[in-house]
């Protein structure tokens, strides 16, 4: 479209969840007591972690650096979200939505590769003890995180520069409750093949690569676990994978739904539903998983917890 033809917005306007004023209180009254438990869930689990000196090793380093990137992506969205549901019209300034773009896409990028890290983890744990300590030292750990936190930047730096170099000429309302690439692509008024093109190699590189990750890792572990001779040793080896398992199931089936699903069968009202469960209720879930699933989390949540009530 001819620059002089196109009309400059300062700022978008989200249509949200739902246009209906009783509905939205009652959403906002839901979402805050889910982003309260996520706020308080991972941070809780970043200090369980740092307090207990059992909890000191690489899965557990793992763990709280995802707890770190769910409590990161999902303040990128919830407090606007809410502040929206309280507000007449959900305006957000054109910078913002940028910045609130890279930040979503930069922790959620880093979430997904930690859960390959965390896979890899567990299957040298399981498959090659005697080299555990070697091949997962506090330094290779630290680079294996540094890794994802480099990748999702990079990634989400890539991405959120191509939208934005978009012209949004025609309208400034996106059907969303947040800026996300895809109906910010429906939104342009300029051809999107190249970013589309660009979001499915993204997605396909970084998904990709952590789901071929784990699906290796956990066919080796459930291998080496048949071949097991006591019956408590496989026992306990599942027992230290089924929360993990739990996660990577719920993390990567929602954004195989979100970003690989057929252009004619896609719609936006169908992509906020999931990004609801992706963006707001998965970042809760882990932590609680963690809590409910591993026997290490809640001895050391039941002894800090003892000791809290003693002191008290």
């Amino acid at each position: 479209m001819p620059a002089e033809n196109c009309t400059v917005f300062t700022d978008f306007i989200f249509l949200g969840l739902s246009g209906r004023q009783d509905v939205q209180q009652g959403l906002f009254v839901l979402f805050l007591l889910v982003y309260g438990i996520t706020v308080i869930a991972n941070l809780g689990m970043i200090l369980l972690i740092s307090m207990d000196p059992r909890l000191h090793t690489p899965m557990y380093y793992f763990l709280s650096s995802l707890s770190f990137c769910d409590v990161c992506y999902s303040s990128t969205v919830s407090p606007k979200m809410l502040a929206d549901f309280l507000s007449v019209q959900k305006r957000i300034p054109y910078n913002l939505c940028a910045v609130q773009m890279y930040f979503c896409g930069a922790f959620a990028d880093a979430a997904c590769v930690m859960l390959s890290v965390m896979a890899y983890d567990r299957y040298v744990a399981i498959c090659n003890p005697l080299l555990y300590t070697n091949a997962m030292s506090r330094s290779i750990c630290a680079q294996l995180i540094t890794i994802a936190y480099i990748t999702g930047l990079v990634d989400a730096a890539i991405y959120t520069s191509c939208t934005f170099r978009l012209s949004f000429c025609n309208s400034n309302i996106i059907n969303h409750f947040f800026c996300d690439i895809p109906p910010l692509l429906a939104l342009s008024s300029s051809d999107t093949t190249t970013n589309e093109i660009l979001m499915f190699i993204s997605c396909s590189c970084i998904a990709g690569f952590s789901i071929i990750t784990v699906l290796l890792s956990y066919s080796y572990i459930i291998t080496t676990i048949f071949r097991m001779n006591s019956a408590q040793g496989r026992r306990k080896a599942f027992s230290t994978c089924a929360s993990h398992l739990t996660a990577v199931a719920i993390f990567f089936g929602t954004v195989l739904f979100m970003y690989f699903q057929p252009s004619s069968t896609y719609s936006l009202d169908t992509d906020k539903m999931a990004s609801v469960f992706y963006m707001v209720v998965t970042p809760m879930l882990n932590p609680l998983i963690y809590s409910f699933k591993n026997k290490d989390v809640k001895v050391s949540l039941r002894k800090v917890m003892g000791t809290k009530l003693c002191s008290g």
